[in-house]
């Protein structure tokens, strides 16, 4: 029901596009997808590639070897099943890797319940996910910095909220939807989640036809759990879209049936939403529904509309009459138990078919965006004047005489044009004026703040302190731009 938004390619050849089974479960799924597809007469040149645990444990550490990068490069489309990462260190996620290497920016994820026919405590339920699939915490920058303390780098962009968030609104205005709900933690994360709430509200004053709003995710996610039908179009940093779109595919029914486009202004990517399932590969038990879906997204991306809508009610048709895998299956809902393939039997014998009580599905009118190269969407906003005031090091240091820390630092700024302000320890003030009770780790920062500090203070003063003895792991410049803080107040 909710087509993702790449522009349509002709239908009267072929069209190419990379397949991979993946691991675990995938092969099944996969087999049982592809056969569907076929059977509902979709036009495709597949390109299959191999990538996943069998690469990862060959030595590729992104666990995609160069021929399917070139596979990629050359059809821009990626059907693909769940992959299992290897357990351990040295092997980076293949989602994310894909994603950030095509520029893939925005996740796509509709959960759409199926009542009465598959158990929902949300009948009414059709809300579509829309996430973030480059930046925030799942940049994936990463370091430990001292005995006890690692550490993950937040990044959010100016550019990359302009994306995502003018991708939403403008999938809700085509589709049909009423609003556009932004979840984040800005209470907290004041400049980055402040970021991204700012630009929301920049871009959506701009649809005026249109309702928004924006929740703090916690209570967002208890309210989306609660009372889905409060929502309809959510946009969402990464990691909270990762979490929420999640949430929502099980209380439509199950995280087994939803599918996810990945999009950007050149690739896409289509799997479904969950993982490999290695205690049930090789059993055929898994849902390919999710896959299926994934697969119809990617048909209204290529422009075989018709075959998607064909493919789509037959599933309804197969979900009404009762013909569930386990997953889904219950004694009020269910007539058959079946397993994966049998379920891919079930759909083709009933292409040509549209469900008697669901809803069924048309493609045919619905627009496209026109392929655009990867630039802002909005105008540059004017350059802020930036003014050095201060700097803040981070010290691995294993003392517990915090007073004499200080003196030890103060020592170090005479004549740098910077002055000791506070020190912290885990963001939480410990000097001046701690309190005794704070609980506190081997990672301390410390402030410094100058009224005109020359622009190599920052540097002089960290290799005084070097000098001194004391470990420096990291330090972090402190600018106002156009006289606002871009940095932190301390709390305590």
């Amino acid at each position: 029901m909710h087509p993702n938004d790449l522009p349509a390619h002709s239908v009267e050849t072929s069209t190419a596009i990379t397949v991979a089974e993946g691991d675990g479960i995938g092969p099944e799924i996969m087999q049982a997808t592809l056969r569907i597809l076929d059977a509902a007469g979709a036009k495709l040149d597949i390109q299959q590639v191999e990538i996943g645990e069998r690469s990862y444990l060959a030595g590729v550490k992104t666990g995609m070897p160069e021929a399917a990068w070139t596979s990629l490069r050359d059809t821009r489309v990626f059907l693909k099943a769940p992959i299992t990462t290897p357990c351990g260190g040295g092997f980076k996620s293949l989602n994310v890797t894909t994603r950030k290497a095509l520029g893939l920016y925005a996740n796509v994820r509709p959960c759409v319940a199926y009542a009465p026919f598959v158990p929902t405590r949300h009948p009414g339920m059709d809300v579509v996910v829309i996430r973030e699939n480059e930046e925030d915490l799942y940049a994936g920058i990463e370091h430990r910095q001292t005995h006890d303390v690692v550490q993950c780098l937040k990044l959010i962009t100016r550019p990359g909220c302009e994306r995502i968030v003018r991708y939403a609104f403008e999938y809700a205005r085509r589709h049909g939807r009423k609003k556009v709900t932004c979840m984040i933690k800005d209470n907290i994360m004041k400049l980055t989640d402040g970021l991204f709430r700012q630009v929301f509200d920049e871009i959506g004053a701009q649809y005026g036809d249109l309702e928004r709003d924006t929740m703090i995710i916690d209570i967002g996610a208890a309210m989306l759990a609660d009372r889905p039908e409060l929502f309809d179009v959510i946009v969402t940093p990464n990691l909270y879209g990762d979490i929420v779109s999640d949430i929502t595919a099980q209380i439509a029914g199950s995280v087994g049936m939803a599918g996810s486009a990945n999009i950007g202004d050149q690739c896409a990517m289509f799997e479904a939403i969950h993982g490999s399932a290695p205690p049930l590969a090789a059993k055929d038990v898994a849902n390919p529904s999710g896959l299926i879906h994934g697969a119809i997204l990617m048909l209204l991306h290529i422009g075989q509309a018709e075959v998607a809508a064909r493919i789509h009610n037959a599933w309804l048709s197969t979900i009404e009459r009762g013909i569930h895998t386990r997953d889904i299956f219950g004694p009020k809902s269910s007539r058959k138990l079946v397993g994966t393939q049998a379920f891919a039997d079930a759909v083709v014998g009933r292409l040509g078919h549209k469900p008697e009580e669901l809803t069924s599905v048309r493609y045919e009118s619905v627009p496209t965006l026109p392929r655009s190269p990867a630039t802002r969407l909005m105008p540059l906003i004017p350059i802020a004047h930036k003014q050095l005031v201060g700097t803040d090091l981070f010290l691995h240091w294993r003392g517990h005489d915090i007073g004499a820390l200080a003196t030890r630092l103060e020592q170090t700024q005479q004549g740098s044009g910077l002055a000791l302000e506070v020190i912290t320890n885990r963001g939480v003030r410990v000097w001046p004026n701690g309190f005794p009770e704070t609980f506190c780790v081997d990672h301390w920062r410390c402030r410094f703040r100058g009224e005109h500090p020359d622009a190599t203070a920052p540097a002089d003063l960290q290799r005084r302190v070097i000098e001194a003895g004391l470990d420096v792991v990291k330090s972090e410049n402190l600018y106002l731009f156009d006289g606002e803080p871009g940095f932190s107040a301390v709390h305590g």
